[in-house]
């Protein structure tokens, strides 16, 4: 293949163009970015004459993914993928790969796609600290929230906490807030509705996903399970679902996170009742052991905020 360079001379003497030339691919090659990509390649003078053009591309590419502005406003040519440079036959390429927010966004769907009850209201989703309504109510569960938001150590330190409050105080958008701080810090979460994934598992026994659905929320960096208590409990829920998800979770020290409308102790008596109606006392205690044993009490006070 022609150079660049070697094609331009044939078509013009101008030795202003061939200085402009020879002052950009120095400008190319100065690019920290450009050093590189080089660093520890073989190549020679003709190798990188013949191969400016993808270095300019590259060099523009991976410059956009320096300042990226968003996965939204990706300006490269291929949105949410970033070149590596690559040797092949004596000749520079680039290949494309997914970056992080991609992949990111790809996980998030996959998992959207496997588990439909992740699917939680607009406005949780875009909740922040920020935007928070804190009034003195609220403020220490605002304030615990944001401070496991920011100190959360996933396989480090398991401790949780257990939002407690009546229906409308909050507690929800508290956790969508908690979620999108873990996001920041490029902290995976599940935000579940636990009465509908309850129901999910009870139905993936049929479609042959409820282990592949079982083990992505027991490994999920931090998982939040929304209004526990709200559902029909079963022994098979109680023991085969969520102590199995606990009980992993437990020993990966992964942090999990509740809201409810009871407190401890009627959570326990409502985990002691099954569809059945038998009473299995020492079966829910043994959950809420390690509920109780891996989360701060938090109590969630306030007026309702969905009546106003």
């Amino acid at each position: 293949m022609e150079s660049i360079q070697s094609a331009l001379k044939q078509w013009t003497k101008d030795q202003r163009i061939e200085e402009r030339l020879e002052s950009a691919k120095k400008s190319l090659l100065a690019d920290p970015v450009v050093q590189k990509a080089l660093e520890g390649k073989r190549i020679n003078d003709d190798i990188l004459d013949q191969g400016l053009i993808k270095l300019y591309e590259f060099q523009k590419e991976r410059n956009n993914c320096e300042q990226c502005p968003g996965l939204a406003a990706c300006p490269n040519m291929m949105k949410g993928y970033q070149p590596e440079m690559i040797v092949a036959r004596r000749t520079i390429d680039l290949e494309y790969h997914s970056c992080s927010l991609k992949k990111k966004e790809e996980r998030a769907k996959q998992q959207r796609q496997l588990i439909k009850s992740l699917y939680v209201p607009k406005d949780i989703l875009d909740a922040t600290f920020d935007g928070l309504d804190l009034d003195r109510d609220r403020e220490e569960a605002s304030r615990k929230a944001l401070a496991f938001a920011v100190n959360a150590r996933p396989g480090e330190d398991g401790q949780g906490l257990y939002f407690y409050g009546r229906f409308g105080v909050g507690k929800t958008h508290l956790m969508g807030a908690v979620a999108n701080e873990l996001r920041e810090r490029a902290i995976d979460s599940y935000i579940v509705y636990t009465p509908d994934f309850f129901r999910e598992m009870k139905q993936s026994i049929g479609d042959g996903t409820f282990q592949e659905k079982l083990d992505a929320v027991k490994r999920t960096q931090v998982l939040i399970l929304d209004d526990i208590g709200a559902e029909t409990i079963s022994g098979w829920i109680r023991d085969d679902v969520l102590g199995a998800i606990l009980q992993h979770r437990m020993l990966e020290k992964l942090p999990t996170l509740f809201t409810s409308n009871y407190d401890y102790d009627e959570l326990e008596e409502h985990l002691a009742y099954s569809e059945r109606g038998g009473i299995e006392e020492l079966k829910a205690k043994r959950i809420m052991e390690r509920i109780k044993h891996f989360t701060t009490f938090v109590q969630v006070e306030g007026a309702n905020r969905r009546s106003r």
